[in-house]
This record gives C-alpha cells, structure tokens and sequence, in this order.
C-alpha cells in the first residue's frame, strides 16, 4: 500500500477521555473493517506525565472504504462519556514545511515578490531627499509636562 493510500485510510478520532486504551478505540472501531495499527501519542511535556495519552489517537484502516465508513458513523459519537470528533487524519508536517512551519511567514521563499516588499522607503519613512525624519520634530515648547496653561 502506498504512503498516500495508507495516509487516505487513516483516521484521526478526538477528544478521548483518559480512560480509553489502545485496545478500548481498536473495539470501537473494529466493526468498520480489519485494523492496521491503532496510536495514541503521549504527552511530550513531563507535567503532562500522569495522563496516558494526549486526548487523540489515530486508525489505520486495510481499505479506504472501511475507513470512510468508520467516520460517517463514529464522528460527534460517544465514548466513555465524552463526544468524539473523527476525520480523515492529516499529513504530519515536516520541520521544513512552508505554512505552519517554525519559520515566520516574512522570512519564506517567494514572500517579498508576492507582497512587493523591498527595500524601498515606507510611507513616513522620511523625507524625499532620503534622510529620515527627525522623530523630535513638532514637539517644541513642550519643556514641561502636563496640561498646557491657558
């Protein structure tokens, strides 16, 4: 199977209460078709320590149709109390990924042609002869501070 078919036939379920195990969320959705692998990732923050999982998991599902099935009918579900939201899981992104990366959106390939920012001055950058303006400027006679007498 390749990695976009396996990706396809992932689902991601939410919203898990503490007390649902990996053999818990295989049970519930072992009736949509035969399971691949079933993940509940840990917290990464030690503070986090005592909670099993970070409140979502993901399904791996043979078939494609298995798993659009399994989110028709167990999406805004119950379990174990608490409302679950399942959705066709998404790519994991990777640290060099563009949007939603750790680079900020101004420091990205292509972003100052796409906004024409460049090097030119900004309206109120300065004067047209290129200096720029004296931030002092319009501030005479205000050698106290406070309200001005009348």
């Amino acid at each position: 199977m390749s990695d976009q078919t396996r990706q396809k036939a992932t689902v991601y379920v939410g919203g898990l209460a503490n007390e649902v195990t990996l053999e818990v969320l295989q049970d519930a959705f072992l009736p949509f078709g035969e399971i691949v692998d079933v993940s509940l990732p840990k917290p990464e923050l030690k503070s986090a320590a005592d909670s099993p999982h970070r409140g979502f998991g993901y399904i791996e599902f043979s078939l494609l149709d298995d798993a659009k099935e399994a989110i028709d009918n167990m999406d805004q579900s119950e379990l174990y109390g608490r409302v679950i939201k399942v959705n066709q899981a998404k790519p994991q992104k990777s640290a060099d990924e563009k949007l939603g990366s750790r680079t900020a959106v101004w420091e990205q390939e292509g972003y100052a042609t796409k906004y024409n920012v460049g090097d030119e001055p900004m309206e109120g950058d300065g004067d047209d002869d290129g200096k720029p303006e004296d931030p002092m400027q319009g501030l005479e006679g205000l050698a106290e501070a406070g309200p001005r007498q009348a």
